[in-house]
């Protein structure tokens, strides 16, 4: 049976079609409130941006998520788990700092923030998954112990996983350091034709596995294989495009642990977790890079549903459906209809997330798109 993925879009031309008025019926109609039970404490899973980036969702648009959850009875909270690279959320003082920064303060929002594995990354809880790949899964602890969750993603493209959307928000965004290690297997290597050997990946390196050696032309930058911890920041700061991974092979592998983790995150809360997707600013890179780019296709909209596979699918099939901007990090596929994800990072395939999720039992990829505004379709 197809899973209702409830769609507004960005028209409004009177107060009743305003965005946060959208988003209140979106949490309504997907029937978000039968979700939480008194008292539950309830985690509203999101990004708080990277330094530098800011295309993350809204903290307004949060803050109606916010409401709603209390209104349900439920007792909300803003959180995230700290990052495997360097950067400005590696730590929860730095992480908290930066979300207050980027609005996420609570005179805006109206709810705690709290870093869901702790001031260093060690508050975390083991999860039996019995998928594939893994076992168990490791999961930040105030994520697994929280009693509902509430998943706000911000639907772009992703330079491994193709796109990041409900799914790589549960995995990545759920998950200690060591977690997002275990799911990282590709490793990095470095192109010494192409290195210019200018340094930017050997400074943002979180593992110290990058040095600058002499090589033909002036140094170059070596990655020592053992050391890596297959994070990808070299791979995303990279200007000559030196630094590649072995896509037939490991990245399949990366998508598939992704996914598993996903799995994980919702494990014994399948039935009190509720996705919210932001179409808006798609751009082509995660929010945990230092910049936001030029958007890749046109706002479309915000989505709502019960179901993270089914939520994914949508998304990835409303980008497609709509024309690229010529004028964006896009190189092709610009017709409607086609990969758009595909277009910004032709080596990956941000659609096996959603095969493999419903392999995995994590979701249904069958959908029903239920527009809220008959005046304007889908």
């Amino acid at each position: 049976m197809a899973e209702k993925v409830y769609f507004a879009c960005m028209r409004a031309r009177n107060p009743g079609q305003n965005t946060i008025t959208k988003l209140q019926r979106l949490f309504d109609e997907a029937g978000f409130s039968g979700l939480i039970d008194p008292g539950d404490l309830t985690a509203i899973k999101l990004h708080f941006g990277e330094w530098g980036n800011e295309s993350y969702v809204n903290p307004v648009y949060v803050r109606q998520v916010v409401d709603h959850v209390r209104q349900a009875g439920g007792k909300p909270f803003l959180t995230d788990s700290n990052t495997l690279y360097k950067g400005s959320r590696s730590n929860a003082v730095d992480h908290l700092q930066i979300a207050i920064e980027h609005g996420f303060a609570y005179a805006v929002v109206a709810a705690p923030l709290i870093i869901a594995d702790g001031i260093r990354g060690g508050d975390r809880r083991n999860v039996v998954t019995r998928t594939p790949h893994f076992q168990n899964v490791t999961i930040s602890g105030e994520i697994a112990d929280s009693d509902a969750m509430i998943v706000l993603s911000h639907f772009k493209g992703h330079d491994t996983a193709g796109f990041g959307g409900a799914i790589k928000n549960l995995a990545m965004g759920c998950a200690p350091p060591v977690g997002k290690q275990a799911q990282h297997c590709a490793r990095p290597v470095n192109n010494p034709d192409r290195c210019t050997g200018c340094g930017k990946c050997f400074s943002v390196c979180p593992a110290d596995a990058i040095s600058m050696v002499d090589g033909q032309g002036g140094q170059k930058a070596r990655i020592e294989s053992g050391q890596c911890i297959g994070c990808f920041e070299c791979l995303a700061i990279c200007p000559s495009s030196a630094i590649d991974v072995d896509w037939e092979t490991e990245i399949p592998e990366f998508i598939e642990r992704m996914v598993e983790y996903a799995y994980g995150a919702v494990k014994g809360k399948e039935k009190k977790t509720g996705y919210i997707n932001f179409l808006l600013r798609i751009t082509p890179d995660c929010d945990c890079v230092p910049w936001s780019d030029a958007s890749i296709v046109p706002d479309i909209g915000i989505l709502a549903s019960r179901d993270p596979v089914a939520i994914d699918a949508a998304s990835y099939d409303l980008v497609n459906a709509e024309e690229g901007i010529r004028q964006s990090f896009l190189s092709d596929n610009f017709g409607r209809g086609m990969d758009k994800f595909k277009g910004v990072w032709k080596h990956t395939d941000g659609y096996r997330q959603i095969e493999y999720g419903e392999k995995i039992g994590l979701g249904n990829p069958e959908y029903t798109l239920v527009p809220l505004d008959s005046s304007h379709p889908v």
